[in-house]
């Protein structure tokens, strides 16, 4: 069967899901989305999603033209009627179409969309040995100039770093800010552990408050390991002890060499798995469930 895609309302196979050309989502990247995941028949944390897709439609002046409910709804429809236990979920709202400049108020109405399928971020191998990744020279995008809480359709920051790794022969790149500080890689969060405690870079250095980044914050508060949000520089990475990236597509993904210097012992250290083996029991209890 073809995928279907829900489109404004309706379900369409893959074939028949088109757009305007004229929709600013396409012509400025104006809109915003979010990737969810479900497991098992489970959505996982489905609600704050959508809660974080509303806030980032808001501070863009977006109208989503549904309810949470109804979108919430929207995406249970999209699985049922793709059979799918498990897929990755890509919930996404346009300005919708306009004309050829930049006013969204030229844009009468949002175009929405849901997709739902598989995907496969990384081969199964990297999650036992870990990741190599590499500095690149793009930074993060100012917060000043588009603040990292907004989950944009803009990603050019974001791709352009991608293929500085690529054509360095690395799959992920570790983005500083304008400052130097370690911000995110190109569609994860940065966790390191020194010393037993777990460390991030907060939002405001330039990172994502991410639904995945929130449930391992979560989580290492309820197994007692203790957690500090603070600024890390790449040096504070290299003599980690552990380290590894969180994101919904993603989910959790040990990093055992950065730049060419080898962290810890080289392996996936032992608060790495505690976290991955408890986020991996979380996503079987804390969502939205359904019925095929």
């Amino acid at each position: 069967m073809e995928l279907q895609i829900y489109l404004n309302g309706k379900l369409v196979p893959k074939s028949e899901a088109k757009i305007s050309v004229f929709d600013h989502g396409l012509l400025y990247g104006d809109g915003v989305f979010e990737g969810i995941r479900s497991y098992d028949c489970l959505v996982f944390r489905l609600m704050e999603h959508i809660d974080r897709l509303f806030e980032s439609a808001h501070t863009i002046t977006l109208k989503v033209g549904m309810t949470k409910e109804e979108l919430r709804d929207a995406v249970i429809t999209t699985l049922k009627a793709n059979r799918l236990r498990d897929a990755y979920i890509r919930l996404v709202v346009t300005r919708g179409p306009g004309d050829l400049g930049l006013d969204p108020n030229k844009c009468k109405a949002p175009t929405i969309f849901i997709i739902a399928d598989k995907i496969t971020l990384y081969p199964d191998a990297l999650y036992k040995k870990g990741l190599d990744i590499v500095t690149v020279p793009t930074v993060r995008n100012l917060p000043e100039a588009l603040n990292p809480s907004i989950k944009s359709l803009n990603y050019l920051n974001n791709i352009l770093a991608k293929i500085e790794a690529n054509n360095s022969g690395f799959s992920e790149a570790l983005m500083l800010n304008a400052s130097g500080y370690v911000a995110e890689c190109t569609g994860e969060n940065v966790f390191a552990v020194k010393c037993g405690e777990l460390l991030t870079p907060p939002a405001y250095i330039g990172a994502l408050e991410g639904i995945t980044r929130h449930s391992i914050i979560e989580l290492a508060e309820k197994l007692k390991v203790p957690f500090c949000e603070k600024p890390l520089t790449r040096h504070d990475l290299y003599n980690a002890d552990e380290a590894f990236l969180t994101g919904t597509a993603a989910e959790v993904v040990p990093v055992v060499k950065l730049d060419g210097r080898v962290i810890g012992t080289g392996k996936p250290g032992p608060v790495t798995h505690k976290l991955t083996q408890a986020f991996h029991a979380l996503t079987k209890t804390c969502g939205v469930k359904y019925k095929l």
